[in-house]
């Protein structure tokens, strides 16, 4: 893929990420009674550009996202939360998707469990308590639900990609 055209992918790919933030941003998931749930859109993005290309433009656009939704919407506390979800979440994506044995619904359902305990754990220091895994049933649960289907979502994005670049040809 021509350095311009990767450029290109990975700055729309980081609008997006923030886009999909600030949707997530304005949905209130503090009324269903435990912090930290999100449906987790941007990592869509993220797992797009790990897709198509390649590893270090993913890891680049997954830690903009992070720094733009800390400037932008949150607090200290929820950029080293974020930080540390994104980094776990980010690892285990890129080891089992050299795997080749998971499906991107797979690979983002563990994602989104990932992202969810390397929170947890960021909490627990950084409160010094560890009655926060206490949330980790409920945050495991919809951790695999919200990363099932936007696994589902990325699997469908590739599909079209993949068409798209075939009749580019």
């Amino acid at each position: 893929m021509p350095k311009t055209r990767r450029l290109a992918i990975c700055g729309l790919l980081t609008a997006l990420c923030f886009a999909l933030s600030y949707i997530e941003f304005l949905i209130p998931f503090t009324s269903l009674g435990v912090p930290g749930i999100k449906l987790g859109l941007a990592n869509i993005c993220v797992m797009a550009a790990l897709y198509t290309v390649g590893t270090k433009e993913a890891a680049g656009i997954n830690l903009v996202r992070i720094i733009l939704n800390w400037l932008i919407f949150g607090s200290f506390a929820g950029f080293i939360y974020s930080l540390c979800g994104g980094i776990l979440s980010f690892a285990g994506t890129v080891i089992l998707k050299k795997t080749d044995r998971f499906s991107t619904v797979g690979v983002s359902a563990a994602a989104g469990v990932l992202h969810n305990i390397g929170q947890l754990a960021a909490a627990a220091v950084l409160t010094g308590s560890s009655a926060v895994w206490y949330y980790l049933p409920v945050l495991l649960f919809a951790g695999t639900v919200a990363g099932a289907v936007n696994g589902a979502v990325l699997a469908v994005v590739l599909r079209r990609l993949k068409r798209k670049d075939t009749s580019d040809e």
